[in-house]
């Protein structure tokens, strides 16, 4: 499986052109790591339920999906980025075009209280720590602990988040996705979803345990037989 087989989608003329406005260097990124227009629209109408809707993007790099969902919804979107330069560079881009339903937060994620938010977006933020290559860059500590980690963060605090909550994920293994959650529909061939808490549940009962799903399993192959 190919690089752009697995972002089947590509990279749009309507993403060469937006991508302008970030450095070149980070413009090259894009095709593997910053979420497509196209998905953003997308992700962006599944999370904002109504308007004022607060949708926190996990691990926004530059704020592309942040910047689209804010142009193309009545939401707020906050991105939360724990590299400084891309934080900066998001919060500056958003700054220059006056966006004032967005901002951005350099933070790393466990220090984010994600129940002051309505809903989520996930493009694959922690599996950076699962490979060896095709990384952004090495100005942050990777690892699978890390991984682990965070995962099991972000799980356990969506299962205490309200019944409705909303969670939308592009790619990866979704296991940041409760099982108090369930799938409600999909898109972009399956790529991208979206989750919806339906039960309570217990903070026991909150990690998606990747060996109870194979398929899971069979995509992290996949992925490392491509990165590394």
């Amino acid at each position: 499986m190919s690089d752009s087989a697995y972002f089947d989608d590509g990279l749009s003329v309507e993403d060469e052109q937006f991508d302008r406005i970030y450095p070149v260097e980070i413009r090259d990124l894009s095709w593997r790591h910053w979420t497509p227009i196209a998905v953003a629209r997308q992700a962006a109408r599944f999370l904002v339920s109504e308007p004022e809707t607060r949708v926190l993007d996990l691990g926004c790099g530059p704020g592309k999906f942040c910047i689209v969902g804010a142009l193309t919804t009545t939401g707020h979107f906050t991105g939360v980025e724990q590299r400084g330069q891309l934080a900066n560079l998001a919060r500056t881009t958003i700054e220059r075009n006056q966006i004032p339903n967005a901002d951005i937060v350099h933070a790393n994620i466990t220090d984010i209280d994600l129940l002051a938010y309505d809903a989520f977006y996930l493009f694959n933020p922690f599996e950076e720590n699962l490979f060896k290559t095709g990384t952004i860059d090495s100005s942050v500590r990777l690892s699978e602990a890390l991984y682990a980690k965070y995962t099991a963060h972000v799980a356990t605090e969506l299962a205490r988040a309200p019944l409705g909550t909303r969670v939308v994920t592009y790619g990866g293994l979704c296991e940041e996705v409760p099982l108090c959650y369930e799938e409600q529909r999909s898109s972009f061939g399956g790529v991208l979803k979206l989750w919806r808490k339906t039960r309570e549940a217990l903070t026991r009962d909150a990690l998606r345990g990747a060996q109870a799903d194979k398929k899971r399993w069979r995509f992290l192959w996949e992925l490392r037989s491509i990165f590394g």
